[in-house]
This record gives structure tokens, sequence and C-alpha cells, in this order.
């Protein structure tokens, strides 16, 4: 059995879903420390004007240690109708806009998002459900593990009785591969090339958050995505 773990990302990017794809079980990071500036809040979009961030605003101040099922959103500014706004009038043109967009609409109108990790937890079901990849999800807190970095990616795959642990390429740099073998687990890494795909504005612009492919290729994504596998 194939896990694969990852904090959870808001829009997030195309091997993502890739990493999710190729596993048997996926586990949210709901326990570890959360990072500013990275992608669990915002994501980029193309434009005409080029590519465009769409950030949730979050409340960081004071809370350095909070991990990324505590963060909070701050929702003093209408985010949800900027973010709305912003898709629509950038690819209301794109030939499976309807596919997805009044679905994601309803999403986030829901309700008034207290927590980032709920919002982005909902997106990703929602995301999976379009693309067709029927993989379990599961939640770090739920399994009550400890350690820190190769250990508790062990104990992750120890809890579900994984064989194989399938990591983002970028991990090479602090998994302690000794460690995997000591273990009796395998270790893989996500070789990942972007696939080009046509885009509303021309031309192409890769790393866009997956609204990006679904609006442009809707049906036919998760086939886009799987081409940009390589050999690990």
């Amino acid at each position: 059995m194939i896990v694969s773990v990852h904090q959870p990302h808001y829009l997030p990017w195309l091997g993502y879903f890739d990493k999710i794809a190729r596993s048997d079980v996926f586990v949210i990071l709901d326990n570890v420390q959360y990072k500013k500036r990275e992608y669990q809040n915002r994501n980029r979009i193309r434009t005409a004007d080029g590519v465009k961030w769409l950030t949730v605003p979050v409340n960081t101040r004071g809370k350095y240690y909070q991990t990324t099922g505590e963060v909070e959103i701050d929702n003093s500014e209408d985010w949800r109708s900027i973010h709305l706004r912003t898709l629509e009038l950038n690819y209301r043109r794109a030939p499976h806009f309807d596919d997805c967009f009044r679905e994601l609409a309803d999403l986030y109108n829901q309700k008034e998002w207290l927590l980032l990790a709920d919002l982005n937890i909902s997106m990703l079901r929602l995301f999976m459900k379009k693309l067709g990849i029927d993989v379990p999800i599961r939640f770090e807190t739920e399994l009550k593990v400890e350690g820190l970095k190769t250990e508790r990616i062990i104990n992750i795959c120890r809890a579900l009785g994984a064989d194989t642990y399938l990591s983002g390429s970028g991990a090479r740099e602090y998994l302690d591969e000794t460690a995997f073998a000591e273990s009796g687990l395998g270790l893989e890494y996500q070789s990942y090339e972007h696939p080009v795909y046509p885009q509303l504005q021309g031309g192409f612009e890769p790393y866009m958050a997956l609204v990006d492919l679904l609006f442009n290729a809707g049906g036919g994504s998760l086939d886009i995505i799987r081409t940009g596998r390589r050999t690990s």
C-alpha cells in the first residue's frame, strides 16, 4: 500500500493531484507547523495581464507556532467575493468554465469559513470529485503519531499498514533514507514534469492552480495530469 502526505493547500497545482492519484491513501498533515508565504493560503491563476495570486487572508500575528489545522481566516475583508469575481472575469470564456465554476462558487458561499484547513480540505474533496480521483483521505491528528520529519512519516506509514511512502522530490534534502531502509518501508520520490495544455490566454504558463486546467480542459483534466508522470 502506497501512502503520501501533504499539508492542505489552497487551490493546489497539478502535481499535488498526481501525487494523490498515485497513492492508496492520502494523509492531510493538519498537525505540523504552519509556514507563511507558501501555498497553504494562496495560489496562482493566469490572467490577460499575466500571473495573479489569489490569497486567503489569515491571522498569524503572534501565532508563530500554530499548526496547519489551527490557522484562522481573517474575514474582515470579503475575500470570497474577490476571488470568485477574479476567477469569473478571467475564465468565463474558457471552454469548460461552467462545468466547475458553479460548484466552486457554492463551496465558497456555503458559509463563512473560519479555519483555513477546513476550506482547503473541502476544496480538495471537490477537486478530487471533479477529477475522478477516488483515494481515501486520512488526517494526521486522527492517527495520533509522534516524532519529527522522517520519524513522523515512518510512524504515519506504520499506523496505516503501508509498505511504501511516496514523497515529493523536494524532500530528498531532509528525509533520512537510511531510516526508511531500516524500517522496512519502501521510499519512492514523485517525479513530475508539468504538462502543457491549451490555456485561454494563448501560449503557456506552468504551475497554475488546478482551476486553470479544469476551466480549460474539463473532463480530460486527469488524463492531462497523468501525462506529467516520469519514472521516479
